[in-house]
């Protein structure tokens, strides 16, 4: 059994560590401020506000086996080493692929990609609604973490995207919802596109897994690539429910439509760009599996990700393309190529 300190553990991958974390039998400790949610049961809730320097340094005493920090935010890595980094034998720190300062060429790894400049001394945190900075912040993280933890006790997670039960965000339940529906889908781009994630719970495992086998280094946290008529194909399949057919609409002209691209209202949520984006779902997934990373079946994902929205309605966003605007861009798409 290890002493695991979960920094959050209230909400999506924080909360996924905690609870494996709990049903692995480990002791969990969770620093947060409780507000985002419950942490998951078995684990231990330490109340802290991070926007006090001092808020980590009473649990430097009890000593941990391992932690696990999230933050975006740079005072908060900064204050969490210095109140903890004598007191702990590993250090996970769950990065991003956003660091990455080229996202167009694909199969990238995570050992030579080049990476953004660290975030400038005056900004702590991701700004505005766009997150801006964000990449940057985490670049500054990560040095914060290889220079107080060392080589031999660090570990950097750069995070694809996440997908699975809780998601927060209207990206991947945004497929799983228009699938389900059934019907004409609007598909964007091209079947051969490339899309890459990996499930929040796979993720929470191999952060444990790295814990328990002192793993270092600095890794890409995704499942492979995989193509977007593959994705979508097995989200269809695995909901098993009304039958889909995908329509296939060029990105022009999908921008020239104001559909937007990744995430939010009116867009196509896993659509980017190409070739300016090509890069950014389509990362060489090798070394972490190498590294013990292990990726379940998409189905799985799927039917986790239908059974918790199902349970949990009010949990879910509900951005995307509405289905008067998807009925209208395909009426027009259809107008086009009769032309």
């Amino acid at each position: 059994m290890a002493r695991i300190l979960v920094l959050g553990g209230t909400r999506f991958l924080g909360r996924a560590v905690a609870r494996l974390a709990v049903a692995r039998g480990h002791e969990v400790t969770c620093a947060a401020r409780g507000v985002s949610g419950a942490v998951p049961e078995g684990a231990r809730l330490v109340p802290v506000d991070r926007d006090d320097p001092a808020a980590l340094a009473a649990l430097a005493r009890r000593g941990f086996d391992a932690v696990v920090d999230v933050t975006r935010q740079v005072s908060y890595a900064r204050h969490a080493l210095a109140a903890l980094a004598d007191h702990v034998g590993h250090w996970s720190f769950v990065s991003t692929i956003s660091v990455y300062a080229d996202n167009a060429t694909p199969g990238q790894r995570a050992a030579d990609a080049p990476v953004l400049p660290p975030a400038p001394p005056e900004v702590d945190a991701p700004v505005g609604p766009e997150h801006r900075w964000y990449g940057e912040c985490k670049v500054s993280i990560e040095g914060l973490v290889r220079e107080r933890m060392g080589e031999d006790r660090s570990f950097i997670c750069r995070a694809g995207l996440l997908v699975g039960a809780e998601d927060p965000s209207d990206r991947f339940p945004y497929w799983v919802r228009r699938l389900a529906r059934g019907g004409e889908v609007l598909a964007p781009g091209q079947p051969t596109d490339r899309v890459q994630f990996v499930d929040v719970a796979d993720l929470a495992a191999w952060l444990l897994h790295a814990a328990d086998t002192r793993l270092v280094g600095t890794y890409d946290g995704t499942g492979p690539a995989m193509s977007r008529a593959d994705l979508l194909a097995g989200v269809a399949a695995a909901l098993n429910g009304p039958n889909a057919h995908l329509t296939w609409v060029d990105q022009d002209f999908l921008l020239a439509h104001d559909v937007r691209e990744w995430s939010g209202e009116r867009a196509l949520p896993l659509w980017v760009r190409l070739p300016e984006w090509a890069g950014l779902m389509d990362r060489d997934a090798d070394p972490a599996l190498e590294a013990g990373l292990t990726v379940r079946p998409l189905g799985d994902t799927v039917r986790a990700t239908a059974s918790w929205m199902s349970a949990h309605p009010g949990d879910v966003r509900q951005g995307g393309l509405d289905p008067a605007d998807e009925a209208a861009i395909l009426g027009t798409w259809q107008a086009v190529r009769k032309a």
